[in-house]
């Protein structure tokens, strides 16, 4: 048997828009079960800093890139090359990488809707899946005619962010405060229920970034599961990306739609990882129970206390007992 071993690798996928390199983090032994683990927004491969070496102590081969648009991995300026395909093409791309005919996948944030398509698009990859934070919920309609009918003309960060350039552009000035305002705003710290639809700033001259730091306050500092170094590690990734293509993702929400409306649920072994002060889930928990309506092999939930949007780096122990946990119910 090869030994254990943990690299940084890079690898290239083909591709529309010319091919696409992905950063990858490969750790674990070659033959033993593969694991996938799929960052959210706005986060990295760093995200999983916790959760790696758990996972090869428990006998997976885990792999966790930067996808698409993040860190070093290639950044197409095009909108069209961020649809969840593409991204799903990416993933599919590693397993083929190390001659794995299927993995376990491991999404959070937007990487768990990515993870919800992908076992959609490719079931036949994919053995099992535990997402984390946004759970199955298939759109009833297309996603922006949805948001505008219930924000009206008021602010939605969904919606401000298919206007072209004004996001990025924002988030791109002062990459530290905009990482620390998003953090702060879904830390479990300054979880706040939602403020009334009516209450909600116009869309018209409204940023994200005063939007967001009014609601959560964002006190000095950073939260405390959260050390210096690993946000200016974020810090420097999102220099080296810029803003682009990790909200081009929200800009396919319609296309990506269009692509699934037509297709049936995830079919193998399912569960899902919240936090109890997630503002995804937090105030609307009954989407977390319809899953085991709407998912044919839905094998439960676990619900972390105190743990904010940042699941899985709030609370890595926790998070990574329910992992373990949640991977055995999947056997």
């Amino acid at each position: 048997m090869s030994a254990t071993f943990s690299r940084l690798r890079r690898i290239h996928t083909s591709d529309d828009f010319g091919g696409i390199d992905l950063d990858v983090i490969d750790a674990g032994t070659p033959g033993n079960p593969v694991i996938v683990l799929c960052h959210g927004w706005p986060e990295s491969k760093h995200s999983w800093r916790h959760q790696i070496d758990p996972l090869v102590d428990a006998g997976y081969r885990v792999l966790v890139p930067d996808q698409r648009g993040y860190g070093s991995s290639s950044a197409p300026r095009d909108v069209a090359a961020y649809r969840s395909d593409r991204l799903s093409s990416d993933l599919i791309a590693l397993l083929d990488d190390v001659d794995a005919e299927q993995a376990t996948f491991v999404g959070h944030d937007w990487g768990a809707l990515v993870v919800w398509d992908l076992a959609r698009y490719h079931p036949d990859r994919v053995s099992g899946l535990i997402n984390v934070s946004v759970p199955y919920t298939p759109w009833p309609m297309q996603p922006t005619e949805m948001f505008r009918a219930t924000y009206g003309d008021r602010f939605f960060y969904m919606l401000y962010f298919q206007l072209p350039e004004l996001a990025e552009n924002e988030l791109d000035a002062d990459v530290a405060r905009s990482l620390r305002t998003v953090i702060w705003s879904g830390s479990g710290e300054t979880a706040v229920p939602p403020p009334p639809t009516d209450q909600l700033p116009p869309m018209a001259g409204t940023g994200l970034l005063d939007t967001w730091g009014s609601a959560a306050g964002v006190p000095d500092g950073l939260p405390a599961w959260l050390p210096a170094e690993d946000f200016h590690e974020f810090v420097n990734q999102f220099k080296a990306s810029g803003f682009f293509g990790p909200i081009s993702w929200y800009r396919n929400l319609d296309a990506d739609w269009a692509l699934t409306k037509d297709l049936p649920a995830p079919p193998m072994p399912t569960t899902f990882i919240g936090g109890d002060k997630d503002m995804v889930i937090a105030h609307r928990m009954e989407y977390v129970e319809s899953m085991t309506v709407m998912l044919p092999d839905y094998r439960g939930h676990v619900i972390i206390p105190g743990a904010g949007h940042w699941t899985q780096q709030e609370k890595p122990a926790e998070f990574n007992a329910a992992l373990i946990q949640q991977l055995n119910t999947l056997l």
